[in-house]
């Protein structure tokens, strides 16, 4: 299993994660269409957010990166929120 951490801060991070919740429904039908995907967690911090995913492989790690951004691309491309720290690893300890 393999996961990823994108990490949102800056200037726009909190009105993005502000879309991110009002679209909630469109974001959780998107990423379910990710092969493989275990979960997916959206989260706010005090400058703006994180997501954390967990799918079976790398390459469906690979493909929530592609389908966040480009969700973001056309749904809040506007907003003008930089591009996410990504940090991403295989799993460890996954505990449910």
């Amino acid at each position: 299993m393999y996961t990823v951490v994108r990490s949102y801060s800056g200037p726009g991070a909190k009105a993005l994660f502000d879309v991110l919740e009002e679209k909630k429904a469109d974001v959780e039908k998107t990423l379910k269409g990710v092969d493989g995907l275990i979960t997916y967690t959206l989260a706010r911090t005090e400058d703006g957010g994180v997501t954390v995913t967990v799918c079976r492989d790398k390459a469906g790690i690979d493909e929530s990166v592609r389908v966040a951004r480009e969700w973001i691309k056309k749904n809040a491309a506007d907003i003008g929120a930089a591009p996410p720290t990504i940090t991403q690893g295989e799993v460890v300890v996954l505990v449910q």
